[in-house]
């Protein structure tokens, strides 16, 4: 069965980092209600964090972004950039950072005594940016339409437990009940992933993925849809009936800037406020004196792909994926591709670090360049010809392909680098069908639930691009997903992850930080939340000091 999850990672994130989107982290997920405290999104508060200077209503904010929106409707964005932007125009119905619930469009979310029925309750007064009411009938109308396989959301898989979908039951106009085919321990870490469309929107639309209406977004997120310039910009303009409260800002703008050194050109001459940054720009960026330069987890695995499809064929087998592995080095990686370990930490499981069941003692094969020839030549794979795609202008990705193309070549392996704009990149590397290389630096962010990375794994996952396939891996996401006992599961899910490490589908390189450039001029960025793949949770609260 093909799985579709979210992925904030596969953002690749395609860093994109997803997404699919979904998928989320800092983090937006939870698999026990009972592990989790919860409270209300704070509304605005004048006196909000005065060491940030009195907040005040006006002004915009400039935040770069590194290619177009793919589409601007939350049940298909697996994006960076358009998670990014959903994330401004599109609530969530709640989301959880370190153990703890925030509730957005949510006002509770209540786990039946047998573990089989999700009761949710929505805020009174909500409504859509051209202000129609937002009611439970958007919040069953946008699970229906993520589980009809015509409309071929990214989420579809999210909401199939062992072959049976949730369903999403309308009680009264601020009630939903989900009621589960089994016990399902993850399914909160799907739910916070769910940001409704309005059904008055798209009812009547066939295709809502290519619907015209995504053209012109109707949300219930702090800012609304103004104007977009393909190939420029998306302005956003303060939506005044926002639930937390009116936001400080009049608009966002998110600037298309696909040149990575223009954009932190401009982002030193003040056209920008808000940027990434590559490890290796901290310091000229830092050196200015009128940026918050904030490092900050994702639970993002940076990882070298392996393409088991690949015309070529060779790395179909375990022992050439070993093989290549043992040439390289993880810590000359990270100082490569890293500038230093205060942004990257070594990664050996699969699993990114923020996982509930996250284990680092597997299987490992590496620093080995010796034994890196012997088995090359065991397997038959002398002077390998293989092709590394990267994302032109990702300073990380270019670093790690060099790197890769250097200690390959020593074992007797060439590589051939194909560099490709941001775009052709996430087009080829989200290609299940690619064919045309073997290696690719990617990252994922996957969220805290390790339910979430079926969609990588699982024989024909909808986002397994390295083509791996274990029968045994198979079974024990399936098993994992259904066990409701944490010690059971947590044994279940070390086993997956000494299985996985040992047929490397991919060499694991670290569990990386992101880094963001903010101007010093906007306040209220403790309230704002930083957040894996979309920056700030709640843009409302930023404003200029």
């Amino acid at each position: 069965m093909r799985r579709r999850k979210g992925l904030v990672g596969v953002i690749v994130l395609l860093t994109l980092t997803l997404l699919l989107s979904a998928c989320g982290n800092n983090n937006n997920g939870s698999n026990n209600t009972g592990d989790s405290s919860s409270g209300n999104a704070p509304a605005n508060n004048d006196s909000q964090n005065a060491a940030d200077g009195q907040p005040k209503d006006g002004g915009s904010l400039i935040i770069a972004v590194g290619a177009d929106p793919v589409v601007l409707n939350p049940n298909y964005a697996g994006d960076r950039v358009s998670l990014t932007i959903d994330q401004a125009l599109y609530a969530p119905l709640f989301q959880v950072d370190n153990g703890k619930k925030t509730f957005y469009l949510a006002d509770s979310l209540e786990l039946s005594a047998d573990k089989l029925t999700y009761t949710l309750k929505l805020k009174d007064g909500l409504t859509w940016h051209d202000g129609e009411k937002l009611t439970a009938d958007d919040v069953v109308f946008t699970i229906d339409k993520i589980l009809d396989e015509k409309q071929n959301s990214f989420l579809r898989g999210n909401f199939i437990i062992n072959g049976k979908p949730i369903q999403a039951v309308k009680v009264d106009d601020l009630t939903v009940e989900f009621k589960l085919p089994q016990v399902a321990p993850a399914f909160e870490a799907t739910l916070v992933q769910v940001s409704p469309i309005p059904k008055h929107i798209f009812e009547n639309e066939a295709d809502i993925e290519k619907s015209t209406k995504n053209a012109a977004p109707v949300g219930s997120g702090a800012f609304k849809f103004k104007e977009y310039k393909t190939g420029e910009y998306v302005t956003l303009d303060r939506f005044d009936n926002y639930f937390g409260g009116k936001p400080h800002l009049d608009s966002i703008t998110y600037r298309i800037a696909k040149d990575t050194n223009a954009a932190n050109l401009a982002l030193q001459n003040g056209e920008i406020n808000v940027k990434y940054l590559d490890p290796q720009d901290v310091s000229t960026i830092q050196a200015t004196n009128n940026f918050d330069i904030q490092p900050y987890s994702e639970g993002r695995l940076s990882y070298l792909l392996f393409n088991e499809n690949s015309d070529r064929g060779a790395l179909a087998k375990k022992e050439v994926r070993q093989a290549l592995s043992y040439a390289l080095n993880r810590e000359e990686l990270i100082t490569t591709a890293y500038v230093s370990g205060d942004y990257a930490d070594p990664a050996k499981s699969i699993l990114a670090s923020d996982n509930l069941y996250f284990d680092n003692d597997v299987p490992s094969f590496d620093n080995d360049a010796a034994k890196a020839k012997e088995m090359l030549q065991a397997a038959g794979a002398s002077n390998l010809k293989l092709r590394f795609i990267t994302s032109s202008g990702n300073k990380a990705q270019e670093a790690i392909a060099l790197y890769v193309q250097q200690k390959l070549k020593e074992v007797g392996v060439t590589v051939e680098i194909n560099a490709l704009d941001a775009s052709a990149y996430g087009t080829k590397f989200s290609d299940l069908k690619a064919t045309d290389f073997e290696l690719a630096a990617g990252g994922y962010i996957m969220g805290y639930d390790p339910d979430a990375y079926s969609i990588l794994y699982t024989t024909g996952g909808d986002a397994n691009y390295f083509h791996y396939s274990n029968k045994e891996v198979d079974a024990l996401f399936q098993q994992g997903a259904a066990e409701g006992d944490a010690t059971k599961r947590g044994e279940i899910y070390k086993k997956l992850q000494e299985l996985a490490a040992e047929d490397a589908p991919v060499y694991p390189i670290a569990y990386t930080k992101t880094i963001v450039a903010i101007d010093k001029k906007y306040g209220g960025l403790d309230q704002a939340i930083l957040k894996p793949v979309v920056i700030f949770e709640d843009p409302s609260k930023l404003y200029v000091k």
